[in-house]
C-alpha cells in the first residue's frame, strides 16, 4: 500500500525512475480498487439508477490515469529506456507484449541519464 500513496504523492511526476516494486504494487492496488469500485457501483447504482451503475469507474479511471502514465514512464527510465515507448502500448497485441517485457526487466545498475538507482538509494537509506 506504500507504494500506492508513493505514486499517488508524485501525481505527475514523470522524471527520475521507479522500482519493479513501485510499478508492480501500484499497478496491483490500481486493479484492487477499480474491482471494489466496480463491485460497489454494481450494488449501488444498478439498484437506484441503473443508466449510470459505471460512474464511480470512470471517475477513478480518469484520476488514476496521470499517475497510472507518470509511474509506467518512471519505470521505463529505470530500465534506460525513454518514456516515449509508452506508444508502443498503440499496436495491437505486440506493444503490450515489448512493454510487459519492459516493466519486468530488472532496473539498469548505477546512475542512467534519468538519475541514481532507486534500489541504490533505498539500499544506503536501510544501511
Amino acid at each position: 500500500m506504500h507504494y500506492y500513496f508513493e505514486v499517488l504523492k508524485k501525481y505527475a511526476v514523470f522524471s527520475g525512475r521507479a522500482r519493479r516494486a513501485e510499478y508492480w504494487y501500484f499497478t496491483l492496488f490500481n486493479f484492487l480498487a477499480a474491482v471494489v469500485l466496480g463491485i460497489v457501483s454494481m450494488v449501488v447504482f444498478a439498484i437506484s439508477l441503473g443508466h449510470i451503475s459505471g460512474m464511480l469507474n470512470w471517475i477513478y479511471a480518469a484520476a488514476a490515469f496521470i499517475p497510472s502514465l507518470a509511474v509506467s514512464v518512471r519505470r521505463l527510465h529505470d530500465t534506460g529506456r525513454s518514456g516515449w515507448w509508452m506508444l508502443m502500448s498503440f499496436v495491437p497485441l505486440i506493444g503490450g507484449i515489448v512493454l510487459l517485457i519492459f516493466f519486468l526487466q530488472d532496473s539498469q545498475p548505477g546512475e542512467n541519464k534519468y538519475g541514481p538507482n532507486p534500489k541504490e538509494i533505498t539500499a544506503v537509506e536501510n544501511s
